[in-house]
């Protein structure tokens, strides 16, 4: 009987596990590097601390602001065009383990570089405009998007003193300048002069708009925990510790972070969302008529929302760039007199920043699992969700939060006992997950799945 074989696989050259897990590495400690390096460099106090000290005349400080707004812009922007890069190829490569399959593979060692030749692929395509569209518009459309999406870095924070600005009313501003990416998929479909577009641009209006109540009540419940609309305050109200999270302080927030979650997945168009771009029904929605560069960008500000949402909830919700054991006022206090914070400072921005991106990141890798794991739902199930249960929900959550804090503030021993008692129930319910995620890539290891090429 005839014998089976297959060719032993090809060992990748160490050279290219060289240059890729240098890259790998390489690319997120320069960016974060120069994000802790240059935000608390940049600030006005800063650089008029550093002029008055080079004896440099006080009329420069207008231009030097300036410089410095664009060097932090710069590096804002193409922070979030890198992840968005990078987080295409994780998404691909959980994609292909999810379905039993590869993934990206080629493009340097475990396929790292496939959102490099991706990015050069859509630079080298022709820019194709509809004949009948609407020209000034339709290549305007992506730029609203990539607008919307880059202003919401101003006040992201990525760990104690590395915000580029903090306003005093962050959380307001960030809801505001997000309303830019709809405007900009409506301008699409619109420009676009096609049904498909068309109808894509309206169920992404129409799903934005709706899901912006719920996720805007929700916002409420930190708020009214922390009393403020900054950023930057509402991590400071929290604490490094699970129990020291608004998520399980109050046992509303922990049904507003879902809501919040859940309505942030439908705005930024995540499956099982979806509906704005429903390849079975509307060929690629609002994108059908776009090429090139700007069918790129389009998918950056997607793919780099997924940051964004992340990053949000990280920072209402889960004690943001908090410390264990290391309190805010500690770390403020280690800064010193000079114009330049000194190293002990700068090591725990670091460690703050460590944190940070850690939850952020775990939070980015459970968006992904969603995609990959959840059906794509109809859309009068999808707006069903949104006005019969969260924003109902939403509401509920935010009343209960109001008596709650008049309770605490009788007797502030409860937020401890709720907070105490939800970290266990939480932990329980995770290694419970994990212990059945472990228990299925068992049961189907060797016969449908092949780890060996990841």
């Amino acid at each position: 009987m005839p014998v089976n074989y297959s060719p032993p696989p090809k060992s990748t050259p160490k050279v290219i596990v060289a240059v890729t897990l240098a890259a790998a590495a390489g690319i997120p400690f320069l960016f974060l590097g120069l994000v802790l390096l240059l935000t608390p460099v940049l600030k006005p106090a800063t650089i008029d601390g550093l002029l008055s000290n080079a004896g440099i005349d006080p009329s420069w400080r207008t231009p030097a602001y300036v410089a410095a707004l664009f060097v932090l812009a710069l590096l804002m922007m193409n922070y979030g065009a890198i992840f968005s890069g990078v987080i295409t190829w994780w998404e691909r490569r959980v994609a292909g383990r999810i379905q039993s399959r590869i993934g990206p593979n080629r493009a340097g060692f475990g396929g790292f570089f496939i959102f490099i030749a991706d990015a050069v692929k859509m630079l080298l395509k022709e820019d194709l405009v509809p004949a009948d569209a609407d020209a000034l518009l339709f290549r305007a459309a992506p730029y609203f998007v990539v607008t919307g999406f880059a202003l919401t870095f101003v006040v992201l924070p990525f760990g104690h003193s590395l915000v580029v600005t903090d306003l005093n009313v962050g959380v307001f501003y960030v809801t505001s300048v997000t309303a830019l990416v709809v405007v900009g998929i409506l301008i699409s479909g619109w420009a676009s002069n096609s049904k498909w577009a068309l109808f894509g641009g309206v169920r992404a209006a129409a799903q934005v708009i709706s899901y912006e109540i719920p996720a805007g009540v929700s916002i409420f419940v930190p708020i009214a925990m922390a009393g403020t609309l900054s950023m930057q305050g509402i991590i400071r109200a929290q604490g490094g510790l699970p129990w020291e999270w608004f998520v399980f302080r109050n046992p509303a927030a922990l049904i507003a972070f879902f809501v919040l979650f859940t309505s942030q997945l439908a705005e930024a168009n995540r499956t099982p969302f979806d509906l704005p771009e429903a390849e079975s029904e509307l060929v690629a929605g609002y994108l059908s008529e776009y090429s090139g560069f700007r069918f790129a960008l389009f998918f950056l500000v997607e793919w780099g929302n997924i940051w964004v949402l992340s990053a949000i909830v990280t920072t209402l919700f889960l004690g943001g760039w908090q410390i264990p054991f290391v309190s805010a006022e500690y770390i403020d206090g280690l800064r010193g007199a000079g114009v330049l914070p000194s190293l002990a400072w700068w090591g725990w921005n670091a460690v703050s920043m460590a944190v940070f991106t850690a939850k952020t990141i775990a939070l980015c890798n459970l968006v992904i699992w969603l995609r990959w794991t959840l059906p794509r739902v109809r859309v009068d199930q999808m707006m069903g969700l949104c006005w019969k249960y969260l924003v109902p929900a939403a509401f509920a959550c935010f009343v209960f939060t109001l008596f709650w804090e008049l309770a605490v503030s009788v007797a502030p021993r409860i937020e401890l006992v709720s907070g105490v008692g939800f970290t266990v129930i939480a932990v329980v319910l995770a290694v419970l997950f994990a212990r059945r995620v472990h228990q299925n890539i068992q049961a189907v290891q060797g016969e449908k799945i092949d780890l060996s090429n990841w």
